[in-house]
């Protein structure tokens, strides 16, 4: 006698094309996703291959650079004081491909080597004759206590063998700055406040300060603050951009 063939199990018509759907975007996504890898990879081959007018522009673009850098540093400044006691804070706001070689060489002397890095400075000879060579891509002033408090505070790194740390132990900021009888983070904020006897070393011992970028401020632009733009003195206004930018 021959085996009862098992009937077929039933399947409701409603789960059947549910899963029809399902395999059909799992199609479609799939789809999507070889179509978003296709379009990367080719963006970067372009980006890759580069033509030779792209070379012409950013070569002339950076001589531009250089020529409004020489033009900038024959005009006379007389609205930033020139003290050895001092403080300044300068924020890097822009530049990249479109800088002459001697203008990043500037503004890597002044330690900004990335946009939105800041650094507190002595509004000396030296430093203010840098500032105006690379005012386009910085904007400066003076902070006030409260700023340079939660600046150190919040945003304060020490460089200790290369490695960033964060300023919550004082025991290692004594080991770091005992010598220079600075042995907590309120010595440090002190020290750079006041413009102190070892400014230097403590600045330098710190690494620049990462900021965040302000919602509605700093749009790029290379002209100056007091002619509406983003770029060089805000004097006292720099406080209004650091307490967004914390």
């Amino acid at each position: 006698m021959a085996e009862e063939e098992a009937p077929l199990a039933y399947i409701p018509e409603v789960i059947l094309k549910k899963r029809k759907s399902n395999e059909e975007w799992a199609l479609k996504r799939k789809a999507q996703y070889e179509d978003r890898q296709s379009a990367l990879k080719k963006k970067a081959k372009q980006e890759f291959i580069r033509m030779p007018e792209d070379f012409i522009k950013q070569y002339r673009t950076r001589e531009l650079d250089l020529i409004k850098l020489k033009q900038r540093t024959k005009r006379k400044r007389p609205d930033l004081t020139v003290t050895d006691t001092k403080l300044l804070f300068v924020v890097r706001i822009n530049g990249k491909k479109e800088m002459h070689p001697r203008t990043r060489k500037l503004l890597y002397n002044l330690r900004l080597r990335k946009v939105f890095n800041g650094v507190f400075v002595i509004a000396n000879k030296f430093i203010v004759e840098k500032l105006e060579k690379v005012e386009p891509y910085v904007t400066y002033g003076y902070p006030n206590l409260k700023n340079v408090r939660e600046l150190i505070y919040k945003k304060g790194l020490l460089k200790i063998d290369k490695q960033r740390v964060p300023l919550t132990d004082n025991n290692i900021i004594e080991q770091a700055l005992g010598k220079y009888d600075i042995i907590c983070i309120e010595d440090i904020v002190h020290e750079i406040a006041t413009v102190g006897p070892h400014f230097k070393e403590v600045t330098s011992a710190l690494w620049p300060f990462s900021l965040n970028k302000p919602e509605g401020e700093l749009q790029g632009t290379k002209i100056v603050f007091k002619r509406g733009g983003d770029a060089g003195n805000r004097e006292d206004h720099i406080n209004e951009l650091l307490s967004k930018m914390n």
